[in-house]
């Protein structure tokens, strides 16, 4: 499994350190919790994505990478809208926010009048400070891997604020590595444990980005008008050689020269259509193209093949909400949403010079979607909010080339939030939701991941399943939270693997029915009272069961790619006397399996450790050290290569890849200005 690791983020990246315990929230109801930009003080945060990660009980979403704009909606609003853009993810738009221009931030649960919850139980609402102001940032950062590599990148920025209007830019030229290639054994073994082959496996992954961002905000027409751009280049290399006892490369091989070019362009229009209206529009046009070329070699196997991806997308979306506040207890939104989508994929694969016929190899797609919505919320009382909505959407696909059809797929998704406070420190929210998720278009065309060539299926339907969460969240010591979140899963229409028709290939398909218990802890821990002055230690995990019907075998099993424990702990401690930050951060060890019809494949991930510091001799230069994965660990992939289907085949062999990913030392300088 590949990781990136992208300077292009780490370049804005600030130390996650302890909350300012003399700075409580201000007095609010349950439902609204204001943090002022003076409980971060001891932080010294650089950023506002650095407050957003200090904030008790919440675990920030960047949105997820769907098509449309309504579910890509992450869990942070910037001065109580959405900022609106979607290649440019949450993450870096939060970033590109100083920590000096944010008057406070509300941490909003379980729903508020006039606030738009995004789909969302919690929401943060990032509340910016008013008037003119000039700020700019430039940042220089350096990785040292292990292995020799120097991995530079640079990052500019710049905001002007003033009469209404705002003028951002940013520009960043960075490179990264692939954290998830390393150097390790290959071990193969028969069904009856004997040996087939050992090879020591070198991998290395290493890429390029350039990314340029920019926005314009200015009263219009008796409301606001922000236009905004995004372009975006990548070059990514992968090498992997296997190397026998006799140091010749006679195990797989393969060598990936990936190419990505994206842009974006992005029009919202608000104004107040009375003292208790609001209509808020938006149009964004998105376009990106990918080429990818792999080089496959395998003796073991007679592979000697080229796999090759030439691939354009583009995205048109136009969407329009009128807000309405009836009463401080009571508002209703409504709105509707279309957009277009298409894609054109050419896949070609040769094996020994022969072309080989995969499914859905050569396709275009397209999508004409609309959703039309509408919710109210009412607060009963300081205690009391209630939310309930329906979303109704329709979407009519086309494929032409190598598979032709033509479906028409309706939704109708309602949703209903209650949330209690029983009294300020304790709330129980009750989530009963029909989730409904995207079809992906990767799926519908052929791909290869790790040597394994796919093929495509656009003949799908998207997941549903109904959900239903219930959560408990207790808050104490002033900055301190606890949350208990149970959600359970009924899925239709579950995607996974399958066979294709030719019986050759595995492909992506509708495998019927299955569910999904969770169960997810959250906690902010501020350790002041046991002598760490400064100090927090947040934590979250989740702990995951899934069952379907596995459509080779007839058996349940857990559904493809679903991690059964996931979690995460950052130890931070502000020291204000030295100008100092530290702390660690550490993701936890997890395991993802994926079923195929003549393949099970394991990937196991060990923690990732990083301890790092920041100085800042001033406040507005600030000196990080970082030792990204300080434990080295290891990414091991196990693999159970049958001869045909799973359950009539003979077992080909039993495959073991360790591969040691090494650690890098991690330096950036940051200055500042206004």
């Amino acid at each position: 499994m590949r990781l990136k690791l992208l300077l292009l983020a780490m370049a804005v990246a600030s130390p996650q350190v302890a909350l300012a315990q003399t700075a409580a929230p201000e007095a609010a109801s349950s439902a609204v919790v204001p943090y002022p930009a003076a409980f971060f003080a001891s932080s010294q945060p650089n950023t506002a994505m650095d407050m957003i990660n200090r904030l008790p009980g919440f675990s920030f979403e960047r949105g997820d990478a769907v098509r449309g704009f309504s579910g890509a909606a992450g869990n942070v609003l910037v001065d109580g809208e959405r900022p609106a853009t979607k290649s440019d993810d949450l993450e870096s738009v939060i970033r590109r926010i100083p920590a000096s221009q944010v008057e406070r931030i509300e941490v909003i649960r379980g729903g508020a009048a006039g606030i738009d919850m995004q789909g969302k139980t919690v929401l943060a609402n990032i509340v910016r400070k008013k008037g003119d102001a000039v700020t700019g940032l430039i940042s220089v950062v350096n990785a040292f891997v292990y292995d020799g590599r120097k991995v530079p990148g640079v990052r500019l920025e710049a905001t002007r604020s003033g009469g209404g209007k705002t003028l951002e830019g940013s520009l960043v030229v960075a490179g990264f590595y692939d954290d998830g290639a390393g150097n390790g054994p290959r071990v193969r073994l028969d069904d009856d444990g004997d040996l087939l082959g050992r090879w020591n496996v070198y991998a290395e992954g290493d890429g390029m980005q350039a990314v340029a961002t920019g926005a314009y905000e200015l009263p219009m027409l008796g409301g606001k008008v922000r236009v905004n751009g995004r372009a975006f280049g990548e070059r990514f290399w992968y090498d992997e050689v296997a190397y026998g006892v006799n140091g010749t490369p006679d195990g797989l091989t393969e060598r990936d020269n990936q190419e990505r070019k994206e842009g974006e362009i992005g029009v919202n229009y608000s104004r107040d259509l009375g003292p208790r209206t609001k209509l808020d529009t938006l149009a964004i046009q998105q376009l990106k193209k990918m080429d990818l070329f792999v080089k496959l070699q395998d003796p073991t196997e007679d592979l000697d093949g080229v796999f090759t991806i030439d691939r354009s997308t583009g995205e048109s979306i136009g969407r329009a909400t009128v807000a309405f506040t009836q009463s401080q207890a009571l508002s209703f939104e409504s709105g509707a949403e279309g957009a277009w989508n298409w894609l054109e994929s050419e896949t070609a694969f040769t094996d020994n010079g022969e072309a080989i016929a995969l499914p859905a190899a050569n396709v275009r797609v397209e999508e004409l979607r609309g959703e039309a919505f509408t919710k109210a919320t009412w607060v009963h009382s300081p205690q009391l909010t209630v939310e309930a909505g329906v979303r109704a959407e329709t979407s009519r696909i086309s494929s032409e080339g190598d598979v032709t059809l033509e479906k028409t797929l309706s939704f109708v998704k309602p949703r209903g939030v209650v949330t209690w406070s029983p009294d300020p420190n304790d709330q129980i929210r009750v989530r009963i939701e029909r989730e409904v998720g995207q079809l992906n278009f990767d799926d519908f065309v052929a791909a290869t991941t790790a040597g394994v060539v796919t093929s495509g299926n656009p003949d799908l339907n998207p997941e549903q399943a109904w959900v239903g969460e219930v959560a408990y969240e207790r808050r104490f010591w002033k900055s301190g939270s606890a949350t208990l979140t149970a959600r359970h899963f009924k899925i239709t229409d579950v995607i996974d693997r399958a066979p294709d028709p030719s019986g050759e290939f595995d492909a992506p398909a509708n495998i019927g029915e299955g569910t999904r218990d969770e169960l997810a802890l959250n906690l902010t821990l501020p350790l002041d009272r046991i002598g760490l002055k400064n100090g927090v230690l947040r934590g979250q995990s989740t702990w995951r069961r899934s069952e379907v019907t596995d459509p080779t075998t007839g058996e349940t099993r857990e559904i493809s790619g679903e991690r059964p424990v996931d979690w995460e702990a950052h130890f931070t401690q502000g020291l204000p006397r030295w100008k100092l930050a530290w702390g660690v951060d550490v993701y936890g060890a997890f395991r993802e399996t994926y079923y195929r019809f003549n393949e099970v494949q394991t990937t196991k991930l060990r923690s990732y450790v990083v301890p790092y510091a920041e100085w800042k001799p001033r406040p507005d230069v600030g000196i990080r050290l970082e030792v990204q994965n300080a434990t080295a660990r290891a990414n091991v992939r196990y693999r159970d290569v049958y001869d045909g289907p799973r359950d009539v085949a003979p077992l080909l062999f039993r495959e073991e890849q360790a591969l040691d990913n090494g650690r890098s030392l991690y330096v950036r300088f940051r200055k500042t200005f206004g």
